[in-house]
């Protein structure tokens, strides 16, 4: 059997915020109606403003992660972000993404939240 390399990476970061929106008083919440949309947005131009060329922001559809809303996943890491303002996704750019490191406080672990489905 011949042995491939993987291409090299296109985007040295991707992040997909989810931005999936359930009806009013779904119990399990919604990205959309908690802000997501302009957290999406404000991440987009800011990563450009900062010159991340090498960074992707995309919507996602649900991340089933919705009671920690606005959820936000870092690839190729599989980093989880929680964020709720423009502060938060100021915070998550310059120390994951310019800086290299991890923003303690709005970081959610897999014990976070729902348990994945079986």
């Amino acid at each position: 059997m011949t042995q491939f390399a993987d291409p090299s990476a296109y985007y040295r970061l991707h992040l997909f915020i989810c931005t999936n929106q359930r009806p009013e008083g779904h119990p399990r919440g919604s990205c959309a109606r908690q802000g997501a949309e302009g957290l999406r947005d404000y991440l987009k131009a800011r990563a450009k403003e900062l010159g991340l060329g090498d960074v992707r922001v995309n919507s996602a559809g649900c991340l089933d992660r919705c009671e920690l809303g606005p959820v936000l996943v870092i690839y190729p890491e599989g980093v989880w972000y929680s964020l709720s303002t423009h502060e938060d996704a100021e915070e998550i750019l310059t120390t994951h993404l310019l800086r290299g490191g991890r923003v303690e406080r709005l970081l959610r672990r897999p014990e976070d939240g729902p348990r994945r489905p079986a």
